[in-house]
């Protein structure tokens, strides 16, 4: 028995050291991002007061003459807002990169999020409008709209959404350029102003092909 012990106990140790190295389930990348907006969304100010309704609201103007260039991309946003790198903030190891990243801007009055996916050979960007919609507080008019532009393939789409209700309409859209697919969605108090910024964005956007 005594010969036996030792044997017994490199067994032991070797079975320890094999769980210890067993490859562990990989994070879903979909749900690591939808809890970093989650965070973001849940970071808006609910304290600023909504404006009475009137009988024919018009529209509230948001000047897109930021510029956000990051990434080999550049596109158009308010200049009260600046985006911040969402992935970063979620995992300082991971940040944004070239193929792959997640932004995003807000203030009480408007929340703005950016999206991008290495994805070369493709033409549809519907994919990544998809993913950057939350299935749980958004829901797209089923409206589709799709165009080329700029040889960019491009989807865009109103939404409503119930993230926060100060914010409770938006839209959504999704391009390809070069090797990347990008997507963006806006929620925003008002109905009718999320599709002219979606434009403007789209219209300053450039990316390194």
């Amino acid at each position: 028995m005594k010969k036996q012990t030792p044997l017994l106990l490199t067994v032991s140790l070797i079975l320890l050291l094999l769980a210890a190295c067993s490859p562990k389930a990989t994070p879903d990348p979909n749900v690591q991002i939808q809890q970093a907006v989650n965070a973001t969304l849940a970071a808006i100010p609910t304290s600023t007061r909504v404006p009475v309704p009137t009988p024919f609201p018009s529209p509230t103007p948001f000047s897109l003459v930021g510029l956000f260039c990051e990434y080999q991309f550049c596109i158009g946003h308010p200049s009260d807002v600046a985006f911040f790198d969402v992935s970063a903030q979620q995992n300082p190891a991971a940040p944004s990169t070239y193929s792959q990243g997640l932004l995003a801007a807000f203030n009480g009055n408007l929340f703005i999020q950016v999206m991008w996916q290495i994805a070369p050979g493709t033409a549809d960007p519907k994919f990544l409008f998809d993913t950057l919609l939350n299935d749980t507080i958004d829901t797209p008019s089923n409206n589709l709209d799709v165009f080329l532009t700029r040889n960019m393939n491009v989807v865009y789409d109103d939404i409503a959404s119930i993230a926060t209700p100060a914010l409770p309409y938006g839209g959504a859209g999704a391009w390809t350029c070069g090797d990347r697919v990008f997507a963006w969605k806006a929620y925003t108090p008002q109905s009718g102003t999320a599709r002219g910024m979606f434009e403007e964005a789209l219209a300053r956007f450039t990316c390194g092909q």
